[in-house]
């Protein structure tokens, strides 16, 4: 009877161990019920990363769903898309969960309809903007960094202007949210305020990484690549100058025989080039190939401002040329600017001239006897196109073609870094902000001491009280009326603070002069000439290496000075020219882009 009672009472296996505590079969369940529960709530957690989700309310599919729709991150040429979770949602469980909490705000404002019409969206979206930004900065961009590493990129596929730019990232410490703002949405940069922005685009070293070196490699590989490339184009471009200049001196040749038989001892018109630096070999002297891209309204205020330029600080901040982005895009730039587009809005031609070439591609041969430079430009002739907003479509009826060079002096504000770009204003003739010959006149005092007659030549920073950069709460640009004193101005002038400018005519004319205050002519020693043969225009010009004149840049062996360069082609005006951006120039230097060669 009492082993019957013992086997009638035993507890079942499933209640006769316990674990942790538990009877096992407690556990089981427990253990089957949390994977219930978690893929329960793992499934509808997944749920709200989906694109059907997260446009379900009306907020969003009429308005960021709209703006994303077409964008690189939608449709693409690999057909691999980015739904919103991708950028807005961390991947790791921790701080997902962190981020859908926060989410539960935004239920809040659909409940109380704070962005409920277009109207109450777009009042909110900068803000809204804002906190996307702010997060994606402290998490390095770790959204972005899911499919775009720099560990995985290769720049030999990227523009010039890109490749730099990664570069810069990752020895400096930014992240991809510092330049890639709407992308997928609209652009709200520009409706931050500008100090927000100088604040949160700042380099953050903890971000700072060591270069990959498959990075480094696949950049030398396309930067010889390019170097081979422009080394034949440098060649095939030299041939066919040889050729129209071989074509010029064998008419020349003919045109003088001719005249002689006609006529012995009639003196004959010397060939272009062999009166102004007859005694440089120019055959002997190698050439360097500059671009000269049309620059529409993009002025020294504009290139320095974020929210007009994206490259505006690694500019001001991080001390790059405009070379360091631009040097290999001038011809689609310029192509692009000359049409009527350009700027992050297609802000930089508001008066294009149709048929408007974007650049021009010149040879510029640099030369020195020890005591003169030489100077010998050459480039293609372009048909007239008229300009529209012109009588007679000819802005200069009496100059087809203009050359400027300018040597950059001493203490001018980023002067290595942009050339003359620095004399280059918002406020000159035909610029955004440009006064007009009423609000010249109406500084009278300001307009005497600048010799002004209704317009405003270019003038340097350094020149002015003050330079409005940001524009903010709708200020102009520029400070073409803040000009300091004559004794300051004077006191410029004796320390070197001007860029030196030459001048050629179309007829060969030229004039020797300098820019500060405004455009000044000095007088100072120059001779000159200008040709058109066989398509070609030459234009040849010389001053003395040190004149010891107001506003000549006195040029020594062992130093590199910054130069630029500008075209007005086909009648042109004012800032209707092609321009190079910062050149250097040095006596005697192989280093520098032109070779100031001893001859």
């Amino acid at each position: 009877m009492t082993q019957t009672n013992e086997t009638e009472t035993k507890k079942p296996l499933w209640r006769r161990y316990v674990l942790w505590g538990m009877p096992i079969g407690g556990v089981l369940v427990a253990f089957v019920a949390g994977i219930i529960f978690w893929g329960g709530f793992n499934t509808a957690m997944e749920a709200t990363n989906t694109m059907p989700f997260c446009i379900s309310c009306h907020e969003m599919e009429d308005n960021v769903y709209a703006e994303y729709k077409g964008t690189i991150h939608d449709v693409n040429r690999s057909g691999v898309g980015a739904v919103c979770s991708d950028c807005h949602v961390p991947k790791d469980w921790t701080h997902k969960m962190i981020r859908k909490i926060k989410a539960s705000k935004e239920v809040w404002g659909k409940i109380t309809g704070k962005i409920s019409t277009p109207e109450k969206f777009d009042k909110h979206r900068l803000q809204l903007a804002m906190n996307e930004w702010q997060r994606m900065k402290k998490t390095d961009s770790v959204e972005c960094r899911n499919c775009h590493h720099f560990d995985s990129m290769l720049p030999e596929f990227q523009k010039p202007r890109a490749r730099q730019q990664h570069l810069n990232a990752m020895q400096t410490g930014q992240t991809c949210i510092d330049c890639h703002k709407g992308i997928a949405h609209s652009d709200l940069r520009d409706r931050a305020d500008e100090e927000y922005l100088e604040a949160l685009e700042a380099p953050n070293p903890d971000f700072a990484r060591e270069v990959p070196q498959k990075y480094l490699d696949s950049l030398a590989k396309i930067e010889a690549i390019e170097a081979e490339q422009a080394a034949t184009r440098k060649a095939d471009e030299k041939a066919a100058r040889d050729a129209v200049q071989a074509q010029i001196a064998s008419a020349v040749e003919a045109a003088v025989a001719e005249e002689q038989a006609k006529a012995a001892g009639q003196a004959t018109e010397a060939a272009a080039g062999d009166t102004v630096g007859a005694n440089v070999d120019w055959d002997a002297v190698a050439g360097a190939d500059l671009t000269l891209f049309f620059p529409g309204q993009a002025s020294f205020e504009w290139v320095q401002n974020g929210k007009q330029h994206g490259g505006a600080r690694p500019l001001t901040k991080g001390g790059d040329q405009c070379t360091t982005c631009h040097a290999a895009e001038l011809e689609t730039i310029g192509a692009k600017v000359a049409k009527g587009g350009g700027g992050k809005k297609d802000e930089l031609e508001p008066s294009a001239i149709p048929g408007k070439r974007g650049f021009i591609n010149a040879s510029v041969q640099t030369a020195h006897d020890g005591e003169n430079l030489y100077v010998r430009m050459q480039w293609p002739d372009a048909g007239h196109n008229p300009a529209p907003f012109v009588e007679g479509g000819k802005m200069d009826p009496d100059n087809q073609i203009k050359v400027a060079m300018m040597i950059t002096g001493t203490g001018i504000e980023m002067g290595e870094q942009v050339g003359c770009w620095a004399t280059c204003h918002a406020d000159n003739t035909y610029m955004p902000f440009d006064p007009g010959a009423e609000g010249v006149a109406a500084a009278a005092d300001i307009a005497a001491q600048l010799q002004a007659e209704g317009t405003i030549t270019k003038y340097l920073t350094e020149s002015r009280t003050k330079v409005e950069v940001a524009g903010r709460r709708g200020k102009a640009q520029g400070g073409w009326d803040k000009v300091k004193t004559a004794e300051e101005i004077e006191q410029l002038l004796t320390e070197g603070t001007y860029m030196d400018l030459m001048r050629v005519y179309a007829d060969g004319t030229g004039s020797n002069g300098y820019l500060l205050e405004r455009r000044v002519e000095n007088e100072g020693e120059m001779a000159s000439q200008a040709s058109l043969s066989g398509g070609l225009w030459t234009v040849v010009f010389s001053r003395p290496l040190n004149s010891g004149a107001p506003g000549d840049v006195p040029l020594e062996a062992g130093k590199t000075y910054t130069v630029g360069f500008a075209i007005h082609d086909d009648f042109a005006d004012a800032r209707f020219h092609h321009v190079t951006l910062n050149t250097s120039m040095a006596l005697d230097n192989a280093d520098a882009q032109l070779n100031v060669v001893g001859q």
